[in-house]
Formats: structure tokens, C-alpha cells, sequence
């Protein structure tokens, strides 16, 4: 039993990063914005944050200078695909190739230096309690605040007015806009949120999870943030729910490596993208109009039951998402 806890507990540190950037993206995602620049803003804030705690010796002024690199990454996306009418795709993946390289030049007088790290903070009493304890409350701040800020965007989204209209600018923005919603302004809050959280999660690697700084040090991490929200439907304790298993996938990874010492090396790196991968195609192939049809032929004790497995599998994506809003 010690060892699933710890197991566990190893599963809900390592996916701390991507819940914080995957809650940044399901934001400016239900708000109609796709910031494709995910991947380049975690590897800037990464560098960037453990640049400042470096200099510094500060961890809050790192966090805060990763979630400002975040916000003006997503700022420059908004202005040029809300204001200018750029394409949302090509301006992401612009930024997210930039945001990459800036990282690599200005972030080589930092590789391989040690610096700060996030330092181990059980919670008193909480810590003790059998199973619970481990499990959940001998962390340290990153992963207590990437475990509460799933049930916080469920909140915000679901649960509040400012959250109902986050998500009708991603469904009927017109709508939204005749009944006295400013679209673009909100579209501009929203992707710029989204983006210092994406930022944050930069430095959550960089000054917690995988701690300093080297070349592309958390290079995929974007990618795979992006496909998880497309995996979780937009809804946040889904999306979390991607997080955590991707990172059990790295950690099983890890484990059969050492288990199959004879096994190339690269196999067990790149298992758990390939499956996520296959797990996205499902995710899809569940919403394809193909297969409704061909379970709307089914015998009525076997169709209700499908269509409605199919139907919680199923991830539609926000109606407007990525569409240009032009004023009626």
C-alpha cells in the first residue's frame, strides 16, 4: 500500500507543471483564442524564472517574472490575431518557434548552473494522516497550488457569471456582442490570464519539477499541454485528469526501463507521447459523425447505452474557437 501512495503521490508532483498550463490554455481556449505558442511561452518562463530566482535569490519575484513573460507572450498573440486578424495557428506557432530560440540564446549563461528550488513544505497535522497524508499534503507550494487550481477553473467556468461569459465569447461571440458583452477586450483578459499561467508553469519546471535550466529543457511539455486540453473536452477536471495520467505514463515509462535494461532508451521516452497520442484519435474518432451513424443502426438495447459512453467520451471543441470575431 506505501508504495501505490508514493506512487501516487510521484504522479501528482510530476503533473504539476501541466495542469497549470493546461488550465491556461482550457481559459483562453473556451474564450475562442488557440495559443499554439504554448510549448516556446514554458520553455521562456522557464528560463526566464530561473533566471531572476538566480540573480535574485528570490523564488516569488522567479514566479512572478515567469507569469509576466507568459502574459506578454499571449498579449502579442492577442494583438495580432484580435486586432491585426492575423491567423491565430500561424501566429502561435511563430511565437512558440521564437519564444524557443530566445530561450536558448538568452538562457545560456544559466545551463547546467545550480540555483533555488521550491523547498519542502508538508502541511502540519494534515501531514500525518494515514494514506491522505502522503498522498496529498507532503508537497511543496507548486503542487498544492496546480491540485487547487482545478477545482477553481471548474468554479470559475461553471459556477460564475465572469465564467458563463468566458465561454459564450467561445460559442456565440455575436451573441454575446448584441447582448453588450465586449468580445475583444474580454478575448484580451482571458488569453493573457491563460498565458501567465502557461508562464507560471514554465517556472514550475524550472524551479521545481526539473530543477536549473539546460538547452530545450522543457521542450514538448507545450505540445502536450495543447493535446491534453483537446483530450479533456475543455472542462477542467477532465483536462487535469489528462495531466495525470500522461504523467503516470512517464513514470511507468521510467520504471519498465529499468525493468528492460536490453530496451533502447529512446522507446520508453517517446512511449508515453505515443500514447496520448493514440488516447487523442479515440477521444476524436469518438465524435466523428461516422460513428454515430453506424451506432444509430444498432438494435435499441445496444444503442442508448453506446451514445451515451460515446457521448462522455466525446470532445467537441468551443464552436468559435479560432474564428476571427467581426462586429455584426
Amino acid at each position: 500500500m506505501n508504495q501505490v501512495i508514493t506512487l501516487l503521490a510521484a504522479v501528482l508532483a510530476g503533473a504539476a507543471p501541466l495542469v497549470i498550463a493546461s488550465m491556461g490554455a482550457t481559459l483562453s481556449e473556451r474564450a475562442g483564442v488557440v495559443n499554439l505558442s504554448l510549448d516556446g511561452t514554458i520553455l521562456l518562463g522557464a528560463m526566464a524564472g530561473f533566471g531572476v530566482a538566480l540573480s535574485t535569490g528570490n523564488l516569488a519575484l522567479g514566479f512572478g517574472m515567469a507569469a509576466l513573460v507568459g502574459a506578454l507572450v499571449a498579449l502579442v498573440l492577442a494583438y495580432l490575431s484580435l486586432t491585426l486578424g492575423q491567423s491565430q495557428t500561424a501566429v502561435g506557432f511563430v511565437l512558440a518557434l521564437l519564444c524557443t530560440e530566445l530561450s536558448s540564446f538568452l538562457g545560456a549563461p544559466f545551463v547546467r548552473v545550480s540555483g533555488p528550488a521550491v523547498p519542502f513544505a508538508p502541511i502540519p497535522l494534515l501531514a500525518e494522516i494515514p494514506l491522505l497524508g502522503p498522498l496529498l499534503f507532503r508537497h511543496d507550494a507548486v503542487i498544492y497550488a496546480s491540485m487547487l487550481l482545478v477545482p477553481l477553473s471548474w468554479w470559475f467556468l461553471f459556477r460564475t457569471r465572469a465564467g458563463l461569459t468566458i465561454r459564450a465569447l467561445g460559442e456565440r461571440p455575436q451573441a454575446a456582442y448584441a447582448r453588450g458583452v465586449p468580445v475583444v477586450p474580454l478575448r484580451y483578459l482571458a488569453t493573457i490570464a491563460g498565458g501567465a499561467l502557461v508562464g507560471l508553469a514554465g517556472a514550475a519546471y524550472s524551479l521545481d519539477l526539473k530543477q536549473g535550466w539546460s538547452y530545450r529543457h522543457t521542450f514538448g511539455a507545450g505540445w502536450i499541454a495543447l493535446a491534453i486540453v483537446i483530450f479533456g473536452g475543455w472542462r477542467p477536471w477532465r483536462v487535469a485528469l489528462g495531466c495525470y495520467l500522461f504523467a503516470a505514463l512517464e513514470i511507468l515509462a521510467l520504471r519498465s526501463q529499468s525493468a528492460l535494461p536490453g530496451a533502447p532508451t529512446q522507446v520508453f521516452q517517446v512511449a508515453p507521447f505515443a500514447l496520448m497520442i493514440v488516447v487523442l484519435a479515440l477521444v476524436n474518432l469518438a465524435g466523428s459523425p461516422a460513428l454515430a451513424r453506424r451506432i444509430a443502426a444498432l438494435p435499441p438495447p445496444l444503442r442508448e447505452p453506446l451514445r451515451r459512453l460515446v457521448a462522455r467520451i466525446a470532445a467537441p471543441p468551443p464552436a468559435a474557437l479560432g474564428q476571427p470575431f467581426e462586429r455584426p
